[in-house]
C-alpha cells in the first residue's frame, strides 16, 4: 500500500508542475489579422506597424450598455501605458452610425484611436466578431494572447500588459 501512494504523490506533484508550468509560460496564440484601420481622424494605421508593444483591439457599439460600461477601463489603460506604446484601438461594429460615434467619442473623452468598421471586414478578419464587447490583447509579436467577450476585468488586464511591456 505505501508503494502505491508514493506513486500517487509522485503523479500528482508531477501534475501539479506540469500546469504550473503552463500556467506561466508564455504562450502566443494565433497571429493577428494583418488589418489596416483608419480611424476617425483619418489616420491609417496598420496593425504590423505597431508590434514591438502589447495592443488591446476592442470591438464594442454605442448601444452597447456594457461597451459603454467599459470605456472608463479602456481610458485608464490608454492614459497609462500609452506612452510606452501600448494602444486601445476601438472598433466600432458595422451597424453603428459615425455621427453617433463621434457623440460619444466626445461625450465619453475617449482618449484612443476609434474605428468605424463600415463593411465589417475587421470584425471578420478577427474571426467574424459578431458580440459586443469582444476584446483581444495582442502581444508585441503581433499574436492574439486572448479573446474575451463581455466585460474585462481593468486590474488583471493591467497586470497583463504591465508584464508584456517589462518583457
Amino acid at each position: 500500500m505505501k508503494l502505491k501512494e508514493i506513486l500517487i504523490a509522485v503523479a500528482v506533484i508531477g501534475i501539479i508542475g506540469i500546469v504550473g508550468l503552463i500556467w506561466v509560460a508564455p504562450w502566443e496564440g494565433d497571429k493577428a489579422p494583418e488589418v489596416t484601420f483608419t480611424t476617425l481622424d483619418g489616420d491609417r494605421v496598420q496593425l504590423a506597424e505597431l508590434r514591438g508593444a502589447p495592443q488591446l483591439i476592442t470591438f464594442w457599439a454605442t448601444d452597447c450598455v456594457t461597451c459603454v460600461q467599459e470605456i472608463p477601463h479602456l481610458k485608464n489603460l490608454h492614459a497609462e501605458f500609452s506612452d510606452e506604446g501600448f494602444n486601445v484601438i476601438a472598433i466600432a461594429m458595422s451597424h453603428d452610425q459615425r455621427r453617433q460615434i463621434e457623440a460619444m467619442a466626445e461625450d465619453r473623452e475617449m482618449n484612443y484611436p476609434i474605428v468605424l468598421d463600415n463593411d465589417g471586414s475587421l470584425a471578420r478578419a478577427f474571426g467574424d466578431v459578431r458580440l459586443t464587447p469582444t476584446t483581444f490583447l495582442v502581444s508585441p509579436r503581433g499574436n492574439i494572447l486572448q479573446r474575451r467577450l463581455g466585460m474585462f476585468d481593468e486590474n488583471q488586464m493591467r497586470r497583463e500588459i504591465r508584464r508584456l511591456l517589462d518583457s
